[in-house]
C-alpha cells in the first residue's frame, strides 16, 4: 500500500512541473511578410486568480495578467536589407492588470477563427 501511495505522490509531483500555468517566457518564430521568420521570445501563461463567490461592494481583487518587460531589436536579412523591428520579451511575471488594457471578465459569445 505504501508503495502505491508513494508512486502516486511522485507521479503527481512530476506532473505538476509540466502542468504549471505560471507566467514564463516562450521562444517562438514570427513570420515577417516577405522577410522570412524571426526567432523571438514572448510571455505566456496564466496567473493564479482567486475569485470570491460573494458579491463585492468594491471592485474586488485585482486581476493579475502575464506581462513582460519588452525591448525591440532590428534584424537584417537578404530578403529585407533595410531591416525590420521585432519585439523581444526580457522578463515575464504576473502583475496587476494595466488599466490601459482590457481588464474585465470575459463575457459574451466569441466565435472561432
Amino acid at each position: 500500500m505504501q508503495l502505491v501511495v508513494m508512486a502516486a505522490v511522485l507521479a503527481l509531483a512530476g506532473a505538476e512541473q509540466d502542468c504549471s500555468s505560471g507566467c514564463r517566457p516562450k521562444n517562438i518564430s514570427l513570420p515577417v511578410d516577405t522577410c522570412g521568420f524571426v526567432d523571438t521570445t514572448i510571455c505566456e501563461g496564466q496567473c493564479f486568480q482567486k475569485d470570491p463567490n460573494y458579491v463585492h461592494t468594491d471592485d474586488g481583487p485585482k486581476q493579475k495578467t502575464c506581462n513582460g518587460e519588452w525591448s525591440y531589436e532590428v534584424k537584417y536579412t537578404e530578403q529585407c536589407p533595410r531591416g525590420f523591428i521585432y519585439p523581444v520579451a526580457r522578463k515575464c511575471e504576473c502583475t496587476a492588470c494595466n488599466a490601459n488594457t482590457d481588464c474585465g471578465t470575459l463575457s459574451g459569445y466569441i466565435p472561432s477563427c
